[in-house]
């Protein structure tokens, strides 16, 4: 997503100079939001952009992987071979943690490329008993669909909550019944010790024997096919000994205009991280939003320093939404450094919403079946708008007329 973007943002902010788009994916550049639903459910074949990049003038070269760069060369070392550059925008994007032990055993899957929703597209069709490992955001997408598909599912979850790396208790709490709702069983405080293959769980059809997954409680859960969905981390191993610097998680540290920390090579997207004015600390977003519109940024300041514009910084409040047990889940902004929490309407219901606020502004929402309030309460955010607490706990009432 970052690097297409950025790609078809240079062309369309008029960049004229030649621009290519390596991968080291076979495939045409997709979207992934769709791999956890259409895709995965057989409603779609795929999910490639509706890009003409011939047209654009945009070079692909596929199944080309990036192996490292020398930057004092301006050299990008791939597996194809050198590849010279004027400047160099990464976008490599993330990759899933993997469950240790579970490397490449059969049946043991995860979901982060085309490739590895269509390993588990037939998986679901023969409705197997699955269990899932994680209950963050993708693991909740994906138990989604394979009870839409029929599948029995587990989720086992080392936390003692859903989204526990991403939401806080009072929060998550009313989600941990969605999956019960939707029939699904969800255990808490669970950790997977080991997989272990040829177990008495449904066969997994060929080259995919049963499992049995074993929890530090000594639980025993029979499995058709195992999903991991335990967090991603930023594909920059490669970068090693490059001189661009990286943070504690693997980011990629660009400022706020997106520059790395040598010259003419910018990050964007899942795999860089950057500095907020906004909420005064660091951050890492992995999410579609932001590979949207940090492209902008990079390609408004690749063009705007060749003819002495002032840059642009990236300063955007985060946007992210899940489909996830019949519920459209939307959040915005970023919520660790606040003072207040807030509710609009009855979280054992349908539709509510949750506001983060720090000294009476709006710093962060997280909006269940009321999108109004997720565009109102962005635009608030933005604003910096001063809210009356007492109207803005009214669900009644809309979140923009909510103001001191």
């Amino acid at each position: 997503m970052a690097g297409v973007q950025t790609a078809v943002a240079l062309r369309e902010q008029g960049f004229t100079g030649t621009v290519t788009l390596i991968g080291a994916e076979p495939h045409q550049p997709y979207d992934r939001p769709p791999l956890s639903k259409a895709v995965l459910l057989g409603t779609a074949e795929g999910s490639a952009f509706d890009v003409d990049f011939e047209a654009l003038g945009i070079t692909l070269r596929l199944g080309c992987e990036a192996l490292g760069v020398r930057p004092r060369a301006h050299v990008l070392d791939t597996s194809d071979g050198p590849v010279p550059y004027d400047l160099l925008v990464l976008a490599t994007g993330a990759e899933p943690i993997r469950l240790p032990g579970a490397e490449g055993v059969p049946g043991v899957h995860l979901l982060r490329t085309l490739d590895d929703a269509e390993r588990l597209r037939p998986v679901l069709a023969r409705q197997h008993e699955i269990v899932v490992v994680g209950a963050g955001w993708i693991g909740a997408e994906f138990a989604t669909a394979a009870r839409e598909a029929g599948c029995a599912v587990t989720v086992v979850e080392a936390a003692d909550r859903p989204l526990a790396g991403a939401l806080p208790a009072e929060v998550a709490a009313p989600m941990t019944g969605w999956y019960a709702d939707s029939g699904a069983v969800l255990r808490t405080h669970a950790r997977v010790e080991r997989v272990e293959t040829g177990g008495p769980g449904e066969p997994g059809g060929p080259g995919e024997p049963g499992h049995v997954v074993v929890l530090d409680d000594g639980s025993r859960l029979p499995a058709g096919a195992v999903v991991v969905g335990i967090g991603a981390r930023p594909a920059t191993a490669w970068l090693a000994g490059s001189g661009i610097d990286l943070g504690a998680h693997g980011d990629v540290l660009a400022d706020d205009r997106l520059r790395t920390s040598v010259p003419d090579v910018y990050a964007v997207g899942d795999c860089a991280s950057f500095p907020s004015g906004r909420y005064g600390e660091r951050l890492l977003v992995h999410h579609w939003d932001n590979a949207l519109q940090g492209p902008r940024t990079v390609a408004a300041n690749i063009i705007g320093a060749a003819v002495g514009e002032a840059p642009v910084a990236y300063d955007p409040v985060p946007y992210f939404w899940s489909e996830q047990f019949g519920r459209f889940v939307q959040y915005a902004g970023h919520h660790t450094a606040t003072d207040t929490i807030l509710w609009r309407g009855d979280p054992s219901g349908p539709a509510w919403t949750v506001c983060w606020l720090r000294e009476d502004r709006l710093v962060a929402l997280l909006a269940v079946g009321r999108p109004r309030d997720l565009a109102q309460g962005k635009r608030v955010i933005q604003a910096g708008t001063t809210m009356a607490p007492r109207l803005l706990a009214d669900p009644a009432r809309p979140l923009k007329a909510a103001t001191a």
